[in-house]
């Protein structure tokens, strides 16, 4: 081997990320505990976490592949397409009443927008245009609708910034979460939902921070079978209890 050849270096994963990622599975479980059929009402307020750090964590993989080939960000693109469809099927069966699709659709149409500010290029621009237009024009089918779009750009513009630029993405995640129905409830769980959702950006981001040390297990690929797959047993738990 000659002097001037370098060893390729695998990519070393992000502990706080994955953690990021697991507690937001956690929060979601925790939200759609709702529907098993006892009283969990006050499952809504963790529950309020899930979606923006799923947001972040799209803003932060991002953020560290800001400089790499995009084909990784196009993979990204493509899983997040795949189980969207896989999981309609076992959204729809556990949330009877589901009035929007999933919530992968909103993730990969909130990519979209985030690379295109990223990238720059008239491409990426040009597919941020359309998912954008997507959006506006489907609010009411996409969970989160419109600002829940937006959500990752938000994450994304205010990344690297200080602590108190949070308050962008969380005002973006309060009016991704029906502000107006939960403000006009007046009950403590409304109410301490729409703080969550104030705060849930910050707290997120406070996490990838200072807990640099941890090593939960790699969330891969295979994790986003664990959304449809979620559905299909809390399903299974309701038909136990009922």
């Amino acid at each position: 081997m000659h002097g001037t050849e370098t060893i390729p270096v695998r990519r070393v994963r992000d502990g706080a990320l994955d953690l990021l990622k697991w507690l937001a599975l956690l929060s979601m479980v925790l939200d759609h505990l709702r529907y098993v059929g006892l009283s969990l009402d006050g499952l809504y307020v963790p529950g309020r976490l899930a979606f923006p750090w799923f947001c972040l964590a799209i803003a932060a993989n991002l953020q560290r592949v800001r400089g790499a080939p995009v084909t990784g960000q196009w993979r990204y693109l493509g899983w997040l397409l795949l189980f969207s469809v896989i999981s309609e099927v076992p959204y729809r069966l556990f949330i009877e009443d589901a009035d929007t699709l999933n919530v992968l659709p909103t993730l990969a149409l909130g990519l979209l927008v985030a690379r295109g500010w990223q990238q720059k290029t008239l491409f990426d621009r040009g597919l941020a245009l359309i998912a954008l237009l997507l959006a506006a024009l489907f609010s009411s089918n996409l969970m989160f609708g419109f600002f829940g779009v937006l959500l990752p750009l938000a994450m994304l513009l205010v990344f690297s910034r200080p602590w108190y630029f949070s308050v962008l993405p969380g005002l973006v995640c309060v009016a991704a979460n029906q502000w107006q129905v939960l403000l006009d409830s007046g009950n403590l769980v409304a109410l301490l939902g729409l703080a969550t959702c104030l705060i849930a950006p910050l707290a997120g981001r406070v996490l990838l921070r200072y807990a640099q040390g941890a090593s939960p297990p790699a969330m891969r690929r295979w994790a986003y079978a664990l959304y449809p797959l979620h559905f299909l047993l809390l399903l299974l738990v309701r038909q136990i209890i009922a």
